[in-house]
């Protein structure tokens, strides 16, 4: 089982959505084995996918697999399970004392889990705490939605660096397997101002973009997005001309990670 993080240290950038999206082509088109763990307490990603019905929600919230040696033969026999977040996760950068016991019973999770599922998908909350650090250490790639502006831009040093979860820091320390798939620049509108930011990413930071083409991944905004998402909904199933034209430019991007997953 491959394990993707997606994180980003600030709110509102589409992450949900990419993490509903992403792991319905897997499921979906890919034909893979998907397990989806929410660990924001926004909860969006568990809303989307409980509305859409393609996958089953188990009983056991994501909490639990922080806070308790939790056996896999609790988890639903299905081949796309989400793992619902629950309000509980924002207690939970306050039991310090019990940081590390988070740590290893998600890992210990995870490894026995391994065997049922192709991909383990973990959104997490755009706060710097230990669920991010818990889903970075388990995991074997990490993939940062942005968008283009200048706070998200600035933001990738801490990304990179921060002092508790920064990914270079993980990398060095603790789980020297951790590979930065890269950043992708999401809700991408075709304005000179975001042009210019982009072209400012590419100079300073081509190296944790993602090759596509001739340029690098991104995925434009567009309505088609949001209404896949209120209506729990594959985009590519929407039947719109907007949701055909949005997943026409959607899915090479969807299919360069999973190549770099090596889950194609």
């Amino acid at each position: 089982m491959k394990t993707l993080v997606l994180a980003n240290q600030k709110g509102g950038v589409g992450k949900s959505a990419v993490a509903v999206q992403f792991a319905y082509y897997l499921a979906d088109i890919l034909k893979k084995r998907v397990l989806v763990i929410d660990f924001d307490h926004q909860r969006n990603t568990t809303k989307a996918l409980r509305l859409g019905g393609l996958a089953t929600v188990t009983a056991t919230t994501s909490s639990h697999l922080l806070t308790t040696q939790t056996r896999a033969a609790i988890i639903d026999d299905a081949s796309f399970v989400v793992v619902p977040g629950d309000p509980e996760l924002l207690k939970m950068e306050k039991r310090a004392a019990e940081h590390n016991n988070f740590a290893n019973h998600l890992y210990g999770f995870l490894q026995e889990i391994a065997a049922r599922f192709d991909v383990c998908i973990i959104d997490t909350n755009p706060n710097p705490d230990i669920r991010q650090l818990a889903s970075l250490v388990c995991a074997d790639f990490v993939l940062s939605p942005i968008q283009l502006n200048q706070e998200a831009i600035d933001g990738i040093g801490d990304l990179l660096n921060h002092e508790n979860i920064g990914i270079r820091k993980i990398q060095a320390a603790i789980n020297k397997k951790l590979v930065l798939l890269g950043i992708l620049p999401n809700i991408v509108e075709p304005t000179p101002f975001q042009r210019e930011n982009m072209a400012q990413l590419a100079g300073v930071f081509a190296k944790l973009l993602i090759p596509l083409g001739p340029g690098f991944a991104a995925i434009k905004k567009t309505t088609a997005i949001p209404e896949a998402q209120a209506t729990g909904a594959p985009i590519w199933k929407i039947g719109k001309s907007s949701a055909r034209e949005a997943w026409a430019a959607i899915r090479p991007v969807f299919g360069k990670i999973a190549t770099q997953m090596g889950v194609e």
